[in-house]
């Protein structure tokens, strides 16, 4: 990267966000970085540094969404680079989970990204370009996980609404790229990013075993480094070409890999039965 960008980051006081807003202000770029707790935010970066910008936020709430965009561009002239990556994990079987629970973790994953994105998106579009990433999941390319069901709807939501972005952005000079992480060893399986069923029904034993796989097993023995993650994330937005979907970690790309190959044999395999749908004229010159 060889000139200092503006960043906005969400999600900043943890995780991921947590070691983006070090790595870049250490590099000398300005960081916007918001949290629901502004004072916490600044504890856990700890920089005193000139381009740093802690802002509260509720992703929940548009006006402020707007607000720290604007303060942002008063204190900063510009934004470069955005990086939705607040959200959390909701565990529990699509029938256990109260709709309650369901939307509260779609508010976050899903309509939070929408309202940074509507705010954003002007700003972009008047200077001609920008990068916007947004932070998905291995989750929302495969879900075959039981317990998980709700979160891999947001993360499946969050891919397609980046690449209908990307397309829509592309004619402006906005670039979008999608963070596809497998396990990485944040607190994400903590209390702060994890939540669990408010009513669980013993019948679902897998997802009861998958619980305890995460919080008591997997928690603090991932195998993905995220001081790592977040290099390789400021690596491609320095790419005159970045890529649509970013994959971190080997767990990652060998599970991205194997849906590939069996949506494929799955689509070969039943292609009698799909092109059959068409008018007769239709499949005579097929």
């Amino acid at each position: 990267m060889t000139e200092h960008q503006t960043w906005f980051i969400t999600g900043a006081s943890r995780g991921f966000g947590l070691e983006l807003v070090r790595q870049l202000l250490d590099m000398g770029h300005r960081v916007a970085a918001t949290s629901r707790d502004e004072a916490g935010l600044r504890g856990a970066v700890g920089s005193d540094s000139p381009g740093f910008l802690p802002l509260a936020l509720d992703l929940a709430d548009e006006a402020s969404v707007a607000e720290a965009v604007r303060a942002t561009v008063e204190r900063f002239g510009r934004i470069d680079v955005v990086v939705n990556n607040a959200g959390y994990g909701q565990l529990g079987s699509l029938e256990e989970l109260s709709d309650a629970e369901a939307r509260a973790n779609f508010d976050v994953n899903v309509f939070g990204t929408l309202n940074v994105l509507r705010q954003v998106m002007p700003r972009l579009r008047a200077q001609r370009g920008g990068h916007v990433i947004n932070l998905s999941s291995i989750a929302g390319l495969a879900g075959g996980f039981p317990g998980w069901g709700v979160y891999c709807a947001t993360k499946f939501a969050v891919e397609g609404l980046s690449e209908a972005l990307a397309a829509e952005a592309a004619p402006f000079g906005v670039r979008v790229t999608i963070v596809e992480p497998g396990y990485f060893r944040t607190d994400f399986l903590s209390s702060g990013s994890l939540r669990l069923p408010a009513q669980r029904m013993n019948e679902y034993a897998l997802v009861r075993d998958s619980e305890a796989q995460h919080t008591e097993q997997i928690r603090g023995n991932q195998p993905g480094d995220p001081v790592k993650a977040a290099s390789a994330i400021i690596r491609i937005a320095a790419e005159a070409d970045p890529p649509l979907h970013l994959l971190l970690g080997q767990d990652a790309h060998d599970l991205a890999t194997s849906k590939l190959r069996t949506f494929g044999e799955e689509i070969s395999r039943w292609k009698e039965v799909t092109v059959s749908t068409g008018y007769a004229e239709a499949v005579a010159a097929a």
